[in-house]
């Protein structure tokens, strides 16, 4: 029996640190999550590995600043620009039944009835609706019309190729 590779993703990508901002280690942060308010109440978070308590989060003209415990100098904080914030998957925001994390699709195997199209191998944001890249070159709409049915557990999602 093989791993399903839900079971192998232990960390989840919320973000990536971007340039200081002043001088007393203060960060810009980039968000790579749909949650809007996701780094409100983080009270520690793993960045390049290491964690690091959170000391303060801003919201400033739209963009998100974070300071952490141990980062006090410009130079510090550049030492941590273009790293990632992870969080452990326990911690994930829920998701709502008939929604799942990018990383739980990648990797599934896409059927039409009984006949194998390929592997999911990447997901296209085009602000309508996701696509689904399966083996590189096959696009097919994350539409409900389109997607039968997601099996994360079973890695197999099943469509209606009739209907793209």
């Amino acid at each position: 029996m093989t791993k399903s590779l839900q079971s192998e993703v232990k960390e989840i990508i919320i973000g990536k640190v971007g340039a200081a901002r002043g001088l007393d280690g203060t960060l810009k942060i980039i968000p790579l999550t749909d949650f809007d308010g996701r780094f409100d109440d983080l009270k520690e978070i793993s960045i390049g590995g290491k964690i690091f308590r959170v000391e303060g989060v801003k919201h400033i003209g739209g963009q998100l600043f974070m300071k952490f415990a141990g980062v006090d100098s410009r130079e510090s904080a550049r030492a941590l620009t273009n790293k990632f914030l992870t969080v452990d998957r326990e911690n994930a925001a829920p998701l709502d039944d008939g929604e799942f994390y990018t990383f739980d699709i990648i990797g599934c195997e896409v059927f039409d009835d009984d006949k194998k199209i390929g592997t999911v191998t990447n997901i296209l944001k085009t602000g309508s609706n996701d696509v689904f890249e399966v083996d590189g070159n096959i696009l097919i709409p994350a539409l409900k019309s389109v997607v039968q049915s997601i099996d994360i557990a079973a890695k197999k999602i099943l469509v209606d190729s009739n209907a793209y």
